[in-house]
């Protein structure tokens, strides 16, 4: 009789267990967004949350019936704040999932809690070559691009453009390096040769030495690799100089997404390869672009566009498991198998977790990046290192 008491009180509390467990799923979900909210990035970081935000909110405010809660963290791009600014998330907070970041240095050390502790990160912008090679795991994704790939893109462009010798200038860090390192392969696959690659410490912006560098060694193109207020500065100081009348400078988007207001005449006529441009003028674009200008009173950028495509993976991670971040296979197996409607254009996830996407030729017309065509079509990362 003791016996059968005791398993049918062992059965009522594994029942209890599973209800227990069931409503906590369907609690709050916490997501940790660790962006750049200070410094150089701070424009950039705004425009992920915004666009995350903006998704949550088209889905009802909730992601699989699930409410979030927003646990936010300043990453102050500072590579050596970060394992302690992540690990606060994952050991305090207790986050479910984390978006961020923008800078590679800061990337890398997330990708490496995430892949320690198994917490979902969705990777809005950094693009860390190696989250997506070495790094790579089943619960890390990325919903924006890697260094490689529109450096890549731009060197193909400028080969192609008959361009035979080349200069890179870039902040001596892995952004930086990984960028100039597509770009060099791309160019001179097509020919090309790069020449010297030029380098200031991050987020050092005093560049009148390497442009008299440039300006004496008379390259037919230089490439570089700047975002948020480096960008600014480094461009209007390029025209300054006189550089953008002889030798054409290019780069990867972020050159001039979000920048153009600041930068003005100096950016006029440049050339970039993104994963996103004014102009698309698609029925998703119009719509997005409509939206994100209604709800924050600003023109969205591709940095909008990630933030909003992290939210729309995340949906449909969340989707496949009911709700339920913990079931992970088949959270992964889902996001690995869709097609992103994105503003950008409609997108798929690699075997590594990393967009394959269409790369963008852009040019700066007033205060946009219109489009001038399709530079390179579907363009998946190499992946390099990555064992998942």
């Amino acid at each position: 009789m003791s016996q059968r008491i005791a398993r049918t009180t062992l059965t009522a509390l594994a029942l209890a267990c599973i209800a227990t467990l069931g409503h906590a799923q369907q609690g709050k979900l916490k997501v940790g967004l660790m962006l750049p909210y200070s410094g150089t990035y701070t424009a950039l970081g705004v425009a992920i949350e915004n666009g995350f935000k903006l998704r949550v909110d088209e889905l009802g405010g909730k992601l699989a019936g699930r409410e979030i809660e927003y646990i936010k963290v300043d990453d102050e791009s500072d590579p050596a704040k970060a394992t302690d600014n992540v690990n606060k998330l994952i050991k305090r907070d207790n986050v479910d999932v984390i978006i961020g970041t923008v800078h590679s240095g800061v990337v890398m050390a997330m990708a490496k809690a995430a892949k320690e502790s198994g917490t979902v990160l969705i990777v809005p912008n950094g693009g860390a070559d190696a989250v997506t090679g070495p790094m790579c795991a089943p619960n890390i994704f990325r919903s924006s691009f890697s260094n490689w790939q529109p450096a890549y893109a731009m060197g193909e462009v400028a080969a192609k453009q008959g361009k035979k010798t080349a200069m890179t200038i870039t902040w001596k860090y892995a952004a930086g390096d990984e960028s100039v390192a597509g770009f060099k392969e791309g160019f001179e696959k097509g020919g090309g040769k790069v020449t010297k690659e030029l380098t200031v410490p991050f987020p050092n912006v005093e560049f009148q030495a390497l442009l008299t560098e440039i300006a004496a060694a008379k390259p037919d193109a230089v490439y570089s690799f700047y975002a948020g207020g480096g960008a600014v500065k480094f461009v209007k100081d390029y025209a300054a100089a006189g550089l953008n009348k002889t030798i054409p400078l290019y780069g990867p988007g972020f050159l001039t997404d979000g920048t153009l207001e600041a930068q003005g005449e100096a950016a006029q006529g440049m050339l970039t390869t993104l994963h996103y441009a004014d102009g698309l003028n698609t029925p998703r674009d119009n719509s997005f672009r409509t939206a994100y200008a209604t709800k924050f009173k600003l023109q969205p950028d591709v940095y909008a566009v990630q933030g909003y495509d992290a939210a729309q993976m995340l949906a449909i991670g969340l989707n496949a498991t009911k709700g339920d971040i913990t079931k992970k296979a088949e959270f992964a197996s889902a996001i690995e198998k869709s097609k992103i409607d994105s503003p950008r254009g409609t997108f798929s996830i690699s075997k590594s977790h990393n967009p394959v996407q269409d790369f963008y030729l852009r040019k700066v017309e007033g205060k946009e990046n219109k489009l001038v065509n399709v530079a390179v079509k579907g363009l998946a990362d190499p992946a390099r290192g990555c064992k998942m």
